[in-house]
């Protein structure tokens, strides 16, 4: 699990700041029937959706902070504010002692930003006319230029595409190209929200590494969104969670499963293949003489389960893990669901 660079500035250094941030959607709806479609053409009726609710967040400076949340909860609306794309309807959004929106050509200068659904490489041309064409653009000077691309030419292995065309590269090529130009300018703070969308296990191996390597060598501020919470285990030392455009949960990956439960897996091998009955422990499947439980560590022991399998069976081998935190989310949100329809 990463954890925010040893040597980066202190926590008194806020680098993200939202207090009280709301940010309200007005959805105009539509008619099945066509004898409404004329009224509404001039009487629209419109759906208003709460996006984020009263957001209260704080990042220090070298944090890597993962926010996670289930499809609508917020996140992507997050990472636009604080990419100066939106503007809040009430409260206040602040990073790097700036507002986005009233210092935009000051503050963007300082950021870095990744979407995983799009790209900022010019499609027909060459990777390497797209980071020429930054460089001219935002009149990054030459040595700080010359730097980054070495950096990231080196940590992203760009040099194998690096004068092919976009429209050739493959899916892990073109967002390790995409992160690498986001940081040719040296910012202070990135926002990546889903980089390792649609990435083979090699390209995510790959993605994470650089990602946690810059923090450590530049102290580079990152906040993440993905649906993939082993890749956010993996990277962030503290995960935010967003539900309904509340924050839902806000602490590191240890605590969260302690809070919600630490679901563990125990693989016991017998001499039979029928699966011995465990009070506190759900059997997830069986194959031979092998069977998979889950259980909560918080409320039954191991020790108590073994007893109970040896009083029915002869017990050959025995595993136990923590479950994929992936599992543990899903039991989360399942949860969030199953309260939002009481």
């Amino acid at each position: 699990m990463a954890a925010p660079a040893p040597n980066a500035t202190s926590a008194s250094d806020t680098v993200v700041e939202l207090t009280g941030v709301w940010k309200l959607y007005r959805q105009k709806q539509r008619s099945e029937r066509w004898q409404d479609v004329f009224g509404r053409l001039f009487h629209p009726k419109v759906k208003v959706v709460e996006a984020l609710r009263g957001i209260d967040l704080r990042i220090t400076r070298g944090e890597v902070v993962a926010y996670a949340g289930p499809n609508g909860a917020g996140k992507s609306t997050t990472i636009k504010l604080l990419s100066s794309l939106l503007a809040p309807d009430r409260g206040t959004v602040c990073a790097l002692g700036l507002n986005p929106l009233v210092d935009r050509v000051a503050y963007v200068r300082r950021i870095g930003v990744v979407f995983g659904q799009r790209t900022e490489l010019w499609w027909d041309h060459p990777v390497a006319a797209s980071y020429e064409w930054k460089r001219v653009v935002w009149d990054v000077p030459s040595e700080r230029y010359a730097r980054m691309l070495a950096l990231v030419k080196e940590l992203l292995g760009l040099d194998e595409f690096f004068h092919s065309l976009v429209r050739e590269l493959s899916l892990g090529q073109r967002m390790r190209a995409d992160l690498g130009m986001a940081l040719l300018h040296e910012p202070e703070l990135l926002f990546l929200d889903e980089p390792t969308l649609g990435l083979d296990v090699l390209a995510k191996r790959q993605m994470l590494a650089f990602i946690k390597d810059l923090n450590r060598r530049q102290h580079v501020t990152v906040l993440v969104t993905s649906h993939d919470m082993s890749d956010l285990e993996q990277l962030a030392g503290r995960i935010v969670m967003v539900h309904r455009g509340n924050i839902a949960y806000d602490g590191d990956f240890d605590r969260l499963r302690r809070t919600f439960g630490d679901r563990r897996r125990l693989l016991i091998e017998t001499d039979a293949t029928a699966a011995p009955a465990l009070a506190g422990a759900q059997l997830l499947e069986s194959a031979g003489t092998r069977h998979e439980y889950v259980f909560d560590a918080g409320d039954v022991r191991i020790a108590s389960l073994l007893e109970q399998a040896t009083t029915q069976t002869a017990v050959l081998d025995v595993e136990t893990h923590r479950a994929p935190i992936d599992d543990v989310i899903a039991d989360i949100y399942a949860g969030w669901q199953g309260a939002g329809r009481r």
